[in-house]
């Protein structure tokens, strides 16, 4: 047999070509102690805050994210089945931070904080993804909240009025309404969605039961909220990890489009402008406190006040600091959250409810007196506030709400004075009875989000006397039929106002015709 001395020289020639002499280093470590979801891991010497870690175990690859950094050790904590990790598995450091998938693929998804999918649905194909946890931007980039951010609940727009990139928090003990409250935000932003005001809503359910965030999805579906919604949920059942990032990744997910107005824009698959406002709501910050508590506990990390950790402040201001109005330069986009506190027996002064007054923009408090007592939303118009105020309302809100909060304080005094059962002389009779029917006219039920303009023509109403002779039990019906008349025969004047968003004299005049014509044509 000849050997063929040319084609073992090409065969060995192209051996050589393909000889790759790199090297894939790794830094690995061992798991030397592991429970309730926190593994200590040896070996790791070049390890960073918060990188990504990922642990070789029998069933596979399981993350974990590096919490505590020691002289020997590294503390993490595990992002998955944490029973499948035992000791003396090996630890593979990434070199990344966490990071999760963000854009138009998310839009209408019920995902975890990790952004995988839990709701039935294929596979994710997000083309992006985000770090999720960030640096704030910083004053340079930012510019004061103007915008109004319509909740289309008449009490919220008219006398705690939210802003675009403001931080507005929602209080109250448990089962007064504050889900129901951020639920209908969300819905009423339907009306916005394929205009430039559109805005994106992110639902991150911390906590909570699963029938309950169950519940939430299916009303925003009959609502056709989830065209423009995202739904990342941290159930009860769920590890404490898992539930201390949830926000964080839902604000990721935020930023990315309150950034895609930078630099021209960004365009969505159908050719339309990506919007470039998004909604937070965070339900709620109380229970990814107990979460963060229970890991820095078994972190071994020193315990402060209520047993919390000394940066449990930082913990929401470092999450909130991220909501905020972009300035021209940077496209503009805001980010508004929306954080809920569960309070216990009313103590507004507890530790984490004051952490995050103190850091939000005002809040929205329910109270559970009202809301037993059928005024919902059960908002305590008294100690809610919004420190944007007025540059958050369209100018026609502005012009007719002004008294509104003081006139029904002043009514909210003169109801327990009159209990006293004393003789009251006829203004103050009058004053009651107009702030009696300006409660009944601010009451909304669930998930019936009003337009502003409808607010409007409702609201001035109620403070121009309207209302006086009309029997409180029927003022609901008064207002569904004197709405119905500004879509008919008063419909010039609504998409008058609709266009102006202001009232002017002339305009006023108009209206106030409109509304005596309305109310000599109904009979109760």
């Amino acid at each position: 047999m000849k050997i063929k001395t040319d084609e073992i020289a090409s065969i060995i020639k192209q051996e050589i070509e393909q000889y790759s002499a790199d090297l894939e280093v790794s830094e690995v470590g061992r798991v030397v102690e592991i429970g309730d979801g926190i593994a200590r891991v040896y070996g790791l010497a070049n390890a960073m805050a918060g990188e990504l870690v990922e642990f070789q175990t029998d069933e596979g690859t399981v993350m974990g994210q590096v919490m505590n950094l020691e002289s020997d050790t590294v503390g993490t904590v595990i992002y998955g089945d944490a029973l499948a990790v035992k000791e003396g598995d090996i630890c593979k450091s990434t070199n990344r931070l966490l990071e999760v998938p963000v854009g138009e693929a998310m839009l209408g998804r019920v995902v975890d904080p990790l952004g995988r999918p839990v709701d039935g649905g294929p596979a994710i194909n997000a083309t992006e993804h985000q770090k999720v946890d960030i640096i704030a931007p910083g004053i340079a980039d930012r510019q004061p909240v103007t915008e109004p951010m319509q909740t289309g609940i008449k009490a919220i727009d008219s006398m705690i009025p939210i802003g675009r990139g403001q931080r507005e928090l929602i209080i109250g003990d448990r089962k007064t309404g504050k889900t129901a409250v951020a639920v209908d935000a969300i819905i009423n932003q339907k009306q916005y969605w394929g205009t430039d005001e559109a805005m994106v809503c992110i639902y991150v359910a911390v906590g909570q039961k699963e029938s309950t965030v169950a519940g939430v999805v299916e009303t925003l579906k009959e609502a056709g909220a989830m065209d423009y919604t995202i739904v990342v949920t941290a159930g009860s059942s769920d590890p404490a990890p898992m539930q201390y990032v949830a926000p964080y990744s839902g604000c990721a997910m935020g930023e990315y489009f309150m950034w895609s107005g930078k630099d021209g824009g960004k365009t969505m698959a159908d050719g339309k402008p990506m919007p470039k406002h998004a909604l937070l709501v965070y339900d709620d910050l109380s229970k990814q406190a107990v979460a963060y508590r229970q890991l820095s506990l078994l972190l071994r990390r020193p315990p402060g006040r209520e047993a919390y950790p000394g940066d449990v402040f930082y913990l929401h201001s470092r999450l909130l600091e991220r909501a905020t109005k972009l300035s021209d330069e940077n496209g503009g986009g805001s980010l508004t959250a929306l954080p809920v506190i569960e309070t216990q027996e009313g103590d507004v002064s507890a530790y984490i409810p004051t952490n995050v007054i103190s850091i939000t923009d005002g809040q929205i408090y329910l109270e559970p007196e009202l809301f037993f007592s059928g005024v919902r939303p059960a908002i305590n118009v008294g100690i809610s506030v919004s420190r944007v105020g007025g540059n958050a309302q369209i100018k026609a809100m502005k012009k007719i709400a002004g008294s509104l909060r003081l006139d029904l304080a002043a009514y909210r005094e003169l109801e327990a004075f009159a209990q006293l059962g004393t003789e009251l002389d006829k203004a103050t009779q009058a004053q009651l009875d107009r702030g009696a029917r300006m409660v009944e006219l601010l009451k909304q039920p669930q998930y019936v989000p009003q337009t502003v303009t409808d607010q409007v023509i409702s609201i001035y109403a109620g403070t121009k006397g309207f209302l006086d002779d009309v029997d409180i039990a029927k003022v609901p019906e008064f207002e569904k039929a004197m709405l119905e008349y500004f879509q008919t025969s008063g419909r010039e004047v609504h998409a008058e106002i609709a266009e102006k968003k202001a009232l002017d004299d002339g305009l006023a005049e108009k209206l106030e015709q409109a509304l005596k014509a309305f109310k000599s044509t109904w009979s109760s």
